[in-house]
């Protein structure tokens, strides 16, 4: 004689009301520890060479067969972020682009923008920073142009690059000095503490 529900339902069902149960705050992403970079008084050389490095205008060279076999092997890693493949391809030779303008790792750059803005274009931060990299608007003003959109794909990685090369510079080489600097934390291990966690297990590669 059959009696009662098939079991399969009763697991189920018990499984869902357990998860309903956990904290609202399980379920939500962790916050970005989004960028507050703080102003400071550049001299006259410091600035015209940070100028010249966010004005330079030229472009990524799609020729370049490093470039488009490293876009291949990484376009996987960021394709949930964005809402095609081309564009997860574009923002990625944009990216590996001006970090090689700046001397800078394409990888940590990639867990800096993790931690920063989880991928969001659009992200801006309780004190103001915007874009991908979370960028200061301060930035646009002191560098000469205040009307640059710092949610434009490549303005805003134009910008957090020469930024971080120039905290890297300010730090003599030491990396986690030069992102604590530029999440506003100097002093602090918390943020270069997840940018280096971030970089070690989903944006390095090997």
């Amino acid at each position: 004689m059959r009696t009662g529900a098939p079991p399969s339902k009763f697991p189920r069902r018990g499984a869902l009301l357990a998860l309903a149960a956990l904290p609202a705050s399980l379920w939500l992403p962790r916050p970005a520890l989004a960028g507050d970079q703080k102003y400071e008084v550049l001299s006259a050389s410091v600035r015209a060479t940070l100028q010249s490095a966010v004005k330079d205008r030229s472009t990524v060279d799609w020729n370049d067969l490093d470039l488009r076999a490293w876009v291949r092997v990484m376009t996987p890693r960021v394709r949930p972020y964005f809402k095609d493949e081309d564009s997860a391809r574009n923002f990625l030779a944009l990216l590996s682009y001006e970090a090689k303008r700046s001397g800078l790792d394409p990888h940590m750059l990639l867990a800096v923008i993790d931690i920063e803005s989880k991928f969001r274009k659009y992200a801006v931060s309780k004190a103001g920073a915007r874009g991908y990299m979370q960028v200061m608007p301060f930035w646009t003003k002191e560098l000469g142009e205040p009307n640059q959109g710092l949610f434009a794909e490549r303005t805003n990685l134009r910008y957090g690059c020469v930024i971080l090369r120039h905290y890297l510079d300010r730090e003599n080489g030491n990396m986690g000095n030069a992102l604590a600097r530029y999440n506003g934390s100097l002093g602090r291990d918390e943020y270069p503490s997840r940018v280096f966690a971030a970089f070690r297990s989903r944006w390095a590669l090997g």
